[in-house]
């Protein structure tokens, strides 16, 4: 009896611990609840506001650059061909050199034309014969006719033989004449400055006068010319905008261009625009415009294919904005952060017109001296509540031109 007294009062003592732990539990969890401002400082915690990097937009005066596709084409070009027939009997250049204009380029025989101008002479002294002859006949006919010696048909027909003779002297002059320049045609030379090309004919041949097939050609590339084309709504809009004052245009024609070689590279040489033509191809829509470049090292060739960026004018007007602050939307749109005096992002719709270097040339959308946000985009929303630190167009392209020299590989590295 004494031994189950005993288990029963130890069961109870363990029932009873067991009961006050839950109850301390209880009280517990009960004083938590009763203090919410605890529960909230443990469960919700207040984000501080995205630090973002904006520039200030600004209005500056830029340069408006049309960029343009475009063939080279020699400043000049001359096909070399006989003015009289005959045997080549000498080549006298080196094919591919650059030439002088006047410099000798083939010997045409000359034996047939020499012995036609001999000819020539002879009967010019013959004809000179003639008029000292009609020219003292028709003096004695006129001392004649004083005396009533020789009638006066005598001397009509005197000085008559003396004016005959006087105009076969001059046709004798021309004869001579023509002779000569057939003697000098058998030196063909070189109308132009430039480089040759092929020769068609070598020593030898026979050719004719005013043949179709030229004997060379020879081509001036320096400078030369750059044959652009532009479409016609482009020139429409352009006048437009320095009608309106817009644009600014300091030269009326000569504007300066640029030139991207088919590699990509740029040419060193600045050209300008000489002129643009006023009619337009039905076919493209698009007119042609001509600019000149200097090219003393012969790196343009007639025939490549190359871009133009040719100087429009200048905006006082223009809002440049980074590139790497606009965005599209779903619809395509360009769109940018703005952050407010309050320092709240605004979002804004942009039209924007053109890329000037890393920028964007704004027309509509943003206002000179708003804040646009260039750095941590990603971490912000629209109405939401920014740290704004503002940096300047010229820190901000230093610092991108840093991170891509960065970037890029190092060579043998």
């Amino acid at each position: 009896m004494l031994e189950l007294q005993w288990k029963q009062d130890g069961l109870t003592g363990v029932i009873v611990r067991i009961r006050a732990c839950f109850t301390l539990a209880g009280l517990l969890t009960l004083a938590a609840c009763d203090d919410p401002q605890n529960a909230q400082s443990q469960t919700m915690v207040v984000p501080p506001p995205p630090v973002v990097t904006v520039v200030a937009i600004r209005r500056d005066e830029v340069p408006i650059f049309a960029e343009m596709p475009g063939r080279t084409s020699a400043f000049q070009t001359a096909e070399v061909r006989p003015q009289i027939g005959g045997l080549i009997q000498e080549r006298m250049f080196t094919e591919g050199e650059e030439i002088k204009a006047g410099q000798q380029l083939y010997q045409i025989d000359p034996a047939p034309y020499q012995a036609s101008l001999n000819s020539a002479e002879a009967a010019l002294a013959r004809a000179e014969a003639a008029v000292a002859l009609a020219e003292s006949n028709a003096n004695r006919a006129r001392n004649l006719t004083r005396t009533r010696v020789m009638s006066e048909r005598d001397l009509d027909t005197a000085e008559a033989t003396l004016r005959q003779a006087n105009a076969d002297v001059r046709s004798a002059e021309a004869s001579v004449e023509a002779a000569r320049i057939n003697v000098a045609y058998t030196r063909v030379l070189s109308p132009i400055d430039g480089r040759t090309g092929r020769s068609s004919v070598t020593a030898g041949a026979l050719v004719t006068a005013n043949q179709t097939a030229a004997l060379l050609t020879i081509i001036r590339l320096d400078p030369i010319y750059v044959d652009l084309t532009q479409p016609s709504a482009r020139l429409l809009q352009q006048q437009r905008a320095i009608a309106s004052g817009a644009l600014r245009r300091d030269t009326a024609d000569q504007a300066p261009a640029r030139l991207l070689l088919e590699d990509g590279s740029e040419y060193p040489r600045p050209g300008e625009l000489q002129f643009s033509e006023v009619i337009v191809d039905r076919g493209t829509g698009s007119i042609t415009l001509r600019a000149i470049f200097p090219n003393p090292e012969g790196t343009l060739m007639p025939g490549m294919f190359v871009r133009a960026r040719v100087e429009e004018g200048v905006t006082d007007r223009a809002l440049l904005v980074p590139q790497q602050a606009v965005m599209r939307t779903p619809r395509g749109e360009a769109s940018a952060f703005v952050v407010n005096a309050q320092g709240v992002v605004e979002a804004r719709i942009l039209t924007t017109e053109r890329a000037i270097g890393t920028n964007w040339l704004v027309t509509d959308g943003i206002q000179q001296g708003e804040r646009v946000i260039v750095e941590g985009v990603q971490r912000v929303r629209p109405g939401g509540t920014v740290k704004a630190t503002e940096t300047t167009m010229q820190a901000l392209n230093e610092r991108n031109d840093n991170a891509n020299q960065a970037a890029r590989p190092r060579v043998g590295g």
